[in-house]
């Protein structure tokens, strides 16, 4: 026996192994129970070629499915199942009465018989793994829920006694209240596909019981993609630390840096706020280029804009990030909200710092970010976890938020500020019959920020931010006003 099996029996899936606090207890039994489609004979079947991977015999013992039909669910994740057996208890030939008894059919033997028939196979194999696929069927043989609840107890006290690990598969067909699976198992793994209102379907899997471990409850998202089952664990941010200076970076503008005290401080999110067309993306891209020029890497996700038009737009403002795109200093990742759970964005924000090792991320827009959850209420939360992380990480984080309307009484889907250490408010205001743009800087947590309002303007030149204007009035109404010294403002010809 490997050395392996004195431990834990991993899945194989990095995500799922990390909520289970590292794999399965062995010589138990565990439940794998959901509908037909979340994924349970994918994950079963990387469950066994992980163990043969570590030298362990693997055995599928499949009542419903055939070996053809395994074999071609194994190849379209790129998978060879030459190293597992296949025992299927269904076939052509189990058809014929005149069979032997060591094939069987659901409508030709009794419960018992069946039961006898995997002990006799695992007796052959003496197998360190074992999926049994399905129990409906197995159900249907019972003629009374006491019958089925002995059989399956049998079948339990003899694997441990062949110190087999054995995950048994349910497609939840019976009545969703019978609850008698979940106290024989080990341990119970539930995975259930939501389908939304618009774009795809969202798979989360859970842990409902697992006998002796302190596992990572609660609903954790995955897909199934070539390769088999991704598992993006929720995410808890009282779980990252790490040592990092809090000495405030420069956005790459002078102006702007005063007006948040100093520049962006590590470990804190700058919410840019405004309507739109007002500049909020280029200023986080110029603070974005600002990383890039000092050495950092940075990660930006994009929800609203076509990455090619963002970088045509932003290299007609004298920001080319190509060469920073192919150096792999900056990762941008278009993103589609109605493709994308809100675990699998968390697990790419993770992925860019701990991989890509982002010191700089960027969420243009949380408006889009809003669609992509399933519900409204979980923003927020979802939120408060992903920055408490990226703060204790020292991430400088930049969220961009949109509000709907252009002047006058401007409104956003929801209101996060509270969560922003530092927040810009970026308004369009008239002046001399044009319509120019201001920012001014609300709050900031990690200094003292300037109260002042400042014009700024974008052109071929980038950004550039004038200095303070005094004479304002209906700022906080939303419709700012100058009435002051025009000389004071911008030119008309400078960038």
């Amino acid at each position: 026996m490997t050395k392996e099996a004195f431990g834990l029996a991993r899945i194989g899936i990095a995500g799922l192994d990390n909520v289970l606090s590292g794999g399965l207890t062995r010589n138990r039994l565990y439940l794998v129970e959901g509908t037909p489609g979340t994924g349970k004979t994918t994950l079963a079947l990387n469950f066994l070629l992980e163990g043969a991977a570590q030298g362990e015999q693997g055995l599928y013992i499949t009542l419903s499915e055939t070996e053809v039909e395994l074999t071609e669910v194994a190849a379209s994740h790129g998978w060879s199942l030459d190293a597992l057996t296949i025992f299927e208890l269904v076939t052509a030939d189990g058809l014929n009465v005149d069979q032997e008894q060591s094939v069987f059919h659901p409508s030709d033997v009794e419960l018992g018989e069946t039961v006898r028939g995997v002990m006799a196979k695992v007796d052959e194999l003496t197998p360190t793994r074992v999926v049994l696929d399905s129990l409906s069927e197995l159900r249907l043989l019972a003629q009374n829920p006491l019958r089925y609840r002995r059989q399956i107890l049998a079948l339990k006290h003899y694997f441990a006694t062949k110190h087999c690990t054995v995950l048994v598969l349910d497609d939840r067909t019976a009545d969703p209240g019978d609850l008698q699976l979940h106290s024989i198992a080990h341990g119970v793994i539930t995975l259930e596909q939501i389908q939304s209102g618009f774009g795809k379907e969202r798979r989360q899997v859970r842990v409902v019981k697992y006998r002796g471990v302190k596992y990572r409850g609660g609903q954790h998202d995955f897909v199934i993609d070539r390769g088999g089952l991704r598992v993006y664990p929720r995410l808890i941010a009282s779980e990252h630390h790490r040592d990092f200076s809090l000495d405030a970076v420069s956005t790459g503008v002078r102006e702007l840096d005063g007006l948040l005290g100093g520049g962006l401080v590590p470990g804190t999110s700058t919410l840019l706020s405004g309507p739109a067309g007002v500049g909020k993306t280029t200023t986080s891209l110029r603070c974005i280029m600002s990383a890039l020029e000092r050495g950092d890497r940075a990660a930006y996700f994009l929800f609203d804009e076509g990455l090619s038009t963002l970088l045509v737009r932003s290299a007609a403002l004298g920001m080319d990030f190509g060469p920073y795109l192919e150096s792999g200093t900056l990762l941008i990742r278009q993103i589609d909200p109605a493709e994308l759970s809100p675990g699998e964005f968390a697990g790419a924000v993770r992925e860019a710092i701990e991989q890509h090792g982002a010191h700089m991320i960027c969420i243009d827009s949380l408006n889009a970010y809003l669609k992509a959850m399933p519900d409204n209420n979980y923003l927020a939360l979802q939120m408060h976890e992903l920055l408490s992380y990226l703060n204790q990480l020292g991430i400088v984080t930049l969220l961009v938020l949109g509000y709907h309307g252009l002047v006058g009484d401007l409104r956003v889907d929801v209101d996060l500020s509270y969560l922003a250490d530092s927040i810009m408010f970026m308004r369009f205001f008239e002046a001399s019959g044009e319509v120019r743009k201001a920012i001014s800087v609300v709050k900031t947590r990690t200094s003292d920020h300037e109260n002042t309002i400042r014009e700024y303007r974008i052109g071929v030149g980038g950004l550039v931010v004038g200095p303070p204007l005094r004479n304002f009035h209906g700022v906080l109404s939303g419709s700012p006003t100058y009435d002051g010294d025009h000389q004071s403002l911008l030119p008309r010809g400078q960038p």
